[in-house]
């Protein structure tokens, strides 16, 4: 599979093939390409690529020198930020152990350390922790008492929150770090691993003693999900995939695992992007994903957004890119998943239960109310 079937004609801009070239594991010598260096940096700070592209010698045979020096000063800046994220995990995680609370390190310098071997070598904006569901009210107790503030209280009343939406999002304001405190993998409602089965598949973490995340089939699952869902517009997330195809996993299992949760065609997608633009080996057992299904058309959609460097948003002031997004969004839905969006439209919201409280008593009426509620809040998000 090569660039020119993947985007069907769609030249990529020459900055960003410059970038490719640098970050594919490849040997030679290519020629340093004319390009605006300038574009070049922007779309590697865009892309958060900039820790590997430090590490590539074929960028060292591509970049102009000062370009380079520009790429060590952000790495430099991503080290300090990287080992104090790294820090904070691991407090974070033994304060929610020692309430009897289990987690498993999503992402963040857990991840960069399993897959680059230093945490320096991948960006991250903040942490992600998974918990059992049960545990959130306790959990999120846990980090206020450490200095942290919610972007939002827990849901109450309806409950259908805990399959709507997968995360709250609680931030330090005198350390200027964000932890999200996940109970699912993604929030669209779609089938996945409960968290006791992650539990069980478990790694150990090379980040500190004690600290798990999830085993390398599972972890592989939520990357190409989480990937998918945030249409793949920063290429660090694609590097991941590249890492971690490279590994001797028993992709047989993996496969029968995306079969089991629908999401072949999500890694499909994955690795038509990542061998297309990156050059990633595709493990046997996979290469059906990437050959047939829906695998091809989800990445032709995905690389219009790394093309034009977008930056996707559901926040109804972002114009077109909300629907855009909407729809891509929409598509990467299997047959059954779209049918059963369509019902759980009908179906009353805690968002109504936030938008207009009612007592347990009269919850009934959400449903007769339901078309008011959704229409009031449109009405309120564009004004």
């Amino acid at each position: 599979m090569n660039q020119t079937n993947l985007h069907s004609g769609t030249e990529l801009p020459a900055e960003l093939r410059a970038m490719l070239a640098a970050l594919r594991e490849e040997d030679g010598n290519p020629p340093l390409p004319d390009i605006d260096w300038n574009q070049f940096l922007k779309r590697v700070r865009h892309h958060r690529v900039y820790p590997q592209l430090q590490d590539r010698p074929r960028a060292a045979r591509l970049i102009p020198a000062d370009v380079r020096q520009a790429i060590d000063r952000e790495c430099g800046v991503n080290a300090l930020r990287m080992l104090r994220l790294s820090g904070e995990t691991i407090r974070l995680c033994r304060e929610l152990e020692s309430r009897g609370v289990r987690s498993l390190v999503l992402k963040g310098p857990a991840l960069a350390r399993h897959l680059y071997g230093d945490v320096s070598r991948r960006t991250s904006k903040d942490l992600d922790l998974l918990i059992p569901v049960s545990e959130l009210e306790k959990a999120g107790q846990a980090l206020r008492e450490l200095g942290y503030v919610a972007e939002r209280d827990i849901p109450k009343g309806l409950g259908d929150w805990k399959w709507k939406i997968h995360h709250i999002a609680f931030r330090n304001p005198k350390l200027g770090i964000e932890a999200e405190i996940h109970w699912r993998l993604n929030g669209d409602g779609g089938r996945e691993p409960s968290f006791e089965e992650l539990w069980a598949g478990r790694q150990i973490s090379d980040l500190a003693a004690g600290l798990a995340m999830p085993g390398d089939s599972y972890l592989f699952l939520y990357l190409i999900t989480h990937g998918a869902r945030h249409g793949w517009f920063r290429l660090r997330w694609l590097m991941d995939i590249d890492k971690l195809a490279r590994r001797e996993l028993d992709w047989l299992g993996v496969a029968a695992l995306l079969k089991r949760y629908r999401a072949v065609h999500l890694a499909g997608q994955a690795l038509v992007l990542s061998s297309a633009l990156l050059g990633t080996p595709v493990p046997e057992p996979l290469r059906p994903a990437v050959s047939g299904g829906r695998g091809q058309e989800l990445a032709r959609r995905a690389l219009r957004f790394i093309r034009d460097d977008v930056v996707l948003t559901t926040d109804p002031s972002a114009g077109e890119v909300v629907k855009t997004y909407k729809s891509y969004l929409f598509a990467l839905k299997t047959r059954p998943q779209k049918g059963l969006h369509a019902l759980r439209r009908l179906y009353p919201s805690f968002r109504d239960a936030e938008t207009l409280p009612l007592p347990r008593q009269l919850y009934f009426l959400y449903f007769p109310l339901r078309p008011f509620v959704w229409l009031w809040r449109q009405v309120r998000q564009i004004t």
